[in-house]
């Protein structure tokens, strides 16, 4: 038996402020708009509101093949303009409307970005893209540029990176994905099971589409996490599971992966899972090499 008594006690100094060790790394906090706040200030029409639902349906009855239609998610890899963003989107509403029988097309619009190491992190981090940081701005821009696409009959897509800026925007996206780099993230997962839209979660940036696979497995199921209600406040969040979500084949490191091979593998893969055997395929990112020219062929 030990005698702690024989044991000197260490010397340990008195802390004068919690505030002296706890967030030093901290520079400020900013008051952030509540979600049900700025929905008032950039409120919904009832016709974006049915091009959402929408495009939500239609998305769906393609991922339970339902629907001989091919889903395609097509625009640039992140917006950093909003000007820019409508004229596109007013173009692609026209081939939205032309190859309709055969094409669900629904527009990327992506605001956020994961970065590898450092970088832009998006219209909703950074919209004036000169490191002012003002978030409420880039929300504020984010769902008036969100209002205007659906509102001209377009539907959107978008990339969802942590919980709390889907509460500003959820009401008017149709679909989203979780990238190649968050795949394997539980909250990213969790945040899946729920939401009112299908999901996409790409293979890992090594090629693995395993990942991806437990990804949706674990999308489907209830989870019971921390998040934050549209007034703004942290609670504890319970859902149902998102049974609509699927893989996105993006290719690799060691390159691409939509061959026939790669993809009756990642059918098997989802039937083992006993998941729908339905992927995606990116023709960007492991695809296209550094080149868009290259995703076309």
């Amino acid at each position: 038996m030990i005698e702690f008594s024989k044991f000197k006690r260490a010397s340990i100094p008195k802390v004068r402020s919690i505030s002296s060790f706890v967030h030093q790394e901290v520079i400020e906090y900013k008051p952030l708009i509540q979600p049900d706040v700025l929905k008032y200030e950039v409120p919904i029409t009832n016709h974006s509101l049915n091009v959402v639902r929408y495009g939500r349906n239609e998305a769906i009855r393609v991922i339970n093949q339902q629907s001989d239609r091919l889903l395609v998610l097509i625009g640039p890899c992140s917006i950093h303009d909003p000007e820019m963003a409508l004229e596109y989107a007013r173009r692609l509403k026209e081939l939205a409307s032309r190859f309709e029988e055969d094409l669900c097309i629904i527009m990327r619009a992506y605001l956020e970005k994961p970065r590898t190491t450092v970088g832009w992190k998006g219209l909703i981090n950074d919209p004036r893209i000169d490191g002012s940081f003002e978030i409420n701005s880039g929300l504020r821009t984010a769902r008036r540029l969100f209002a205007e696409i659906t509102n001209l009959g377009l539907p959107l897509a978008t990339e969802m990176l942590d919980t709390i800026s889907p509460q500003y925007l959820a009401d008017l996206i149709s679909v989203s994905a979780i990238g190649a780099r968050t795949t394997e993230s539980p909250l990213h997962r969790e945040l899946a099971s729920g939401v009112s839209f299908p999901v996409g979660f790409k293979n890992a940036t090594n090629g693995s589409i395993d990942v991806a696979v437990d990804a949706v497995t674990a999308a489907a199921s209830q989870h019971h996490f921390i998040g934050v209600t549209q007034e703004g406040r942290s609670a504890i969040t319970s859902t149902t599971g998102n049974k609509n979500c699927f893989i996105i084949l993006r290719g690799g490191k060691k390159g691409p992966n939509y061959d026939s091979v790669s993809v009756n593998d990642a059918l098997e893969a989802m039937r083992s899972a006993r998941k729908r055997p339905v992927v995606m395929v990116d023709c960007s990112h492991g695809k296209s090499t550094g080149s868009f020219r290259s995703g076309w062929t």
